[in-house]
This record gives structure tokens, C-alpha cells and sequence, in this order.
């Protein structure tokens, strides 16, 4: 029985985290899916509707337990807590191709979560 903490942004990422979850899933196994969001001033009705909307790709697919986390925490910060409160065997993000400028200037999730956990980390790449 394998937990995994499955970390999505939109409905695009959700549908690349599925393809990868539905090949891997067993019986027994449970699946949380985890849309964090800053909240307050940061956060619109638009990215809470987009969240949902990512979540809910995760839940038809793979029947995983949906949690938009708006806890003020950043993406990493909210996936790496969630991850030690469930116990989690595995996290799934997707990643995205970026420029060393783009890294630098606006940081890295995966980089991050890569860095941060002990917790063995899947990259799904974004990409086609």
C-alpha cells in the first residue's frame, strides 16, 4: 500500500499527473491530490475555480482525496507539510522546462521539493 501526495497547478498538469498515476495505482494504495494556493490578495476566484477544476481531473481519473490547501505557505512549503502529515511514500509534481534566467529570477517548486525532502519525489515532465 503506497501513498502518494500528488501536486497539481492546473487542468493541463493534472492530465499529465494522471496518465503517469493510472499506470502505477494498486489496489490499497491512496492518493492525495494538492492544489495550494497563497490566499488573501494573491488569490482569485479564477485560481480557486482553476484549482478545483485540476483537482477534479485527479478525482475522476484516479479517485484520489482532493485538498486545496490555502494556508498562506508556498507551493513547497504546503506539499512538504501535507506529504509528513500523511505519511506519504511518494510525491508526484509535474515539471516544466525553464531557462537558468527563469529559474533564478522566479525560483523552482520541484528544485525545492527535490531538495527539501527525504521522501522520493517523481517528475512528470510537462512537455509533449
Amino acid at each position: 500500500m503506497t501513498t502518494y501526495i500528488v501536486g497539481t497547478d492546473g487542468v493541463e498538469t493534472s492530465e499529465k499527473l494522471l496518465a503517469y498515476l493510472e499506470g502505477r495505482i494498486e489496489d490499497g494504495d491512496t492518493v492525495y491530490a494538492v492544489n495550494s494556493l497563497r490566499g488573501g490578495d494573491s488569490t482569485s476566484d479564477e485560481d480557486v475555480l482553476e484549482g478545483t477544476e485540476a483537482l477534479e481531473v485527479l478525482e475522476d481519473g484516479v479517485g484520489a482525496e482532493s485538498h486545496q490547501l490555502v494556508r498562506g505557505n508556498s507551493p513547497q512549503e504546503d506539499m512538504l507539510t501535507f506529504a509528513e502529515e500523511h505519511e506519504a511514500d511518494e510525491l508526484v509534481i509535474g515539471i516544466r522546462k525553464r531557462s537558468p534566467t527563469g529559474k533564478m529570477l522566479f525560483g523552482s517548486t520541484a528544485q525545492d521539493l527535490l531538495l527539501e525532502t527525504p521522501i522520493p519525489v517523481v517528475t512528470v515532465p510537462l512537455v509533449d
